[in-house]
């Protein structure tokens, strides 16, 4: 495993929230955020977010508004990329690992 969520806040009827780790060219796929609106919050190294297909650089202390409707990706750029995602609370979470040199596939949190 590679990358994908660290743990997902557990105590919280309405509110979710996941670090989430990818290593270098590691990511989520494009995908329709057809469900809540997000915040991306940079932890640690760098990366990418794609929102509707312009580009967005993400680190440390760098924070993303991911809107419901919108089309989204992210992709580490750096060794790790390590970040925070806040949303209301939905059904089970979608992310998980990816191959070296690939992107994961399907939803994020």
């Amino acid at each position: 495993r590679v990358g994908g969520v660290v743990w997902a806040l557990q105590a919280s009827g309405d509110l979710n929230a996941n670090p989430v780790r990818f290593e270098a060219e590691c990511g989520v796929e494009e995908h329709l955020n057809d469900e809540v609106d997000v915040i991306l919050l940079g932890i640690a190294g760098s990366g990418l977010v794609k929102v509707d297909g312009e580009e967005h650089p993400e680190s440390s202390g760098t924070m993303t508004f991911l809107p419901e409707g919108a089309r989204r990706s992210t992709r580490s750029t750096s060794g790790d990329l390590v970040y925070f995602t806040v949303h209301s609370r939905r059904g089970s979470l979608r992310i998980g690992g990816c191959e070296p040199r690939g992107l994961q596939k399907s939803g994020e949190s």
